[in-house]
């Protein structure tokens, strides 16, 4: 009963995040959240699911929050005049704590996904993330803004 709640919460955020609660998308957010479940039956048993719900939720917004924001900074950036001289790449590399493969994955991915930066590489002894990022004025203020908050919330959803 607990999974059928989770798929069908996750249905409403599937239709939430692609705007369309046609009948067809609802199914096809649900039928995606329940093989999600599905497969991560073993590593997390139904307890653990509904505990780390609340932590998952976060992760979820703080992803959908700095999404709006950084794609507004790009937007300003490329609709400024003379943008070529307002850019600031950079490259950075950024020290992990997350050690896990699905922690260090899940980072890169919502790194890359959040407009402006990208997942370069992970170092071979997996120590690092390698950032770009299109604007870096600040390069400490980036670390620890993406410490304390997408790989501070990963790692709180994958705590044990």
């Amino acid at each position: 009963m607990t999974l059928l709640l989770i798929s069908v919460l996750l249905a409403l955020t599937w239709a939430a995040i692609t705007g369309t609660f046609s009948l067809g998308n609802l199914i096809l957010g649900f039928v995606v959240g329940g093989a999600s479940l599905w497969v991560i039956r073993l590593q997390v048993g139904q307890a653990q699911i509904l505990r780390k719900l609340p932590k998952i939720i976060s992760l979820a917004l703080l992803f959908l929050y700095e999404l709006i924001l950084s794609a507004f900074k790009v937007l300003v950036l490329v609709l400024s005049p003379n943008m070529h001289k307002k850019l600031q790449p950079a490259i950075i590399a950024f020290p992990l704590r997350a050690k896990t493969d699905a922690e260090i994955t899940l980072l890169a991915n919502l790194i890359t996904l959040t407009p402006g930066t990208l997942s370069v590489d992970v170092s071979p002894d997996r120590s690092s993330l390698y950032v770009h990022a299109l604007e870096m004025p600040d390069k400490k203020k980036m670390i620890k803004d993406i410490a304390n908050g997408f790989e501070a919330k990963i790692i709180e959803v994958f705590e044990p």
